[in-house]
């Protein structure tokens, strides 16, 4: 899905991985996550639809009745997502490096600038509802996400290595979480999100 309005990469860590960073990881996010929820205030990170869910009720009224999609609003949604996708990948454990506020680092995240005037100007109103199957799968990826997470938190510690393919499906569950956020909540897009993890 490489023509997909929004893609998510991670450098997958190749080296020795620092196991007393992993093994204190549950405490070690927690200060950066403050700063995080405090960034997004009332909307703070539910489930994967992301952060900055205040700037939604704004952009859809924006959309539906001037069809425009403030640069800024986007700019200011995008370094949120972007930063908010940090935090979550340091705790899911993609790598050791303590999350950037402002820097990419080796998450990788791209959501494109839409063109307000091709938008349909009424779907935002419904654009969450039409997600509802997404929300379905995404509950049920989440569970096994954090089991998958405390797998490779055990193997980790253990081997200091975090096996490719729980990586690469934590980071799949997250990039079609936030596809599905870029849809219904980001609304840079009209297109359907797809049920798939690449």
């Amino acid at each position: 899905m490489t023509d997909y309005p929004l893609r998510l990469s991670v450098d997958y860590p190749d080296g020795p991985r620092d196991r007393i960073s992993v093994l204190f990881r549950p405490l070690l996010v927690i200060p950066i996550y403050i700063v995080y929820a405090v960034i997004v205030g009332a909307s703070v990170r539910v489930g994967f639809v992301g952060g900055a869910a205040g700037v939604f009720v704004a952009v859809a009224l924006m959309i539906v009745f001037r069809q425009k999609y403030p640069r800024w609003w986007f700019d200011f949604l995008l370094q949120v997502v972007r930063f908010g996708t940090r935090v979550g990948g340091y705790a899911l454990l993609w790598r050791d490096e303590y999350p950037s506020t402002d820097e990419e680092q080796a998450v990788h995240l791209d959501l494109y600038y839409p063109d307000a005037a091709q938008l349909n100007r009424w779907l935002p109103l419904v654009k969450w509802l039409l997600a509802i199957p997404h929300y379905i799968v995404l509950a049920l990826l989440g569970i096994a996400m954090i089991v998958v997470t405390v797998v490779a938190w055990i193997v980790i510690l253990f081997t200091g290595q975090h096996p490719r393919s729980l990586f690469d499906f934590t980071v799949g569950v997250q990039r079609y979480g936030l596809r599905v956020g870029a849809y219904a909540f980001y609304l840079v897009t009209d297109r359907y999100p797809p049920f798939s993890l690449s």
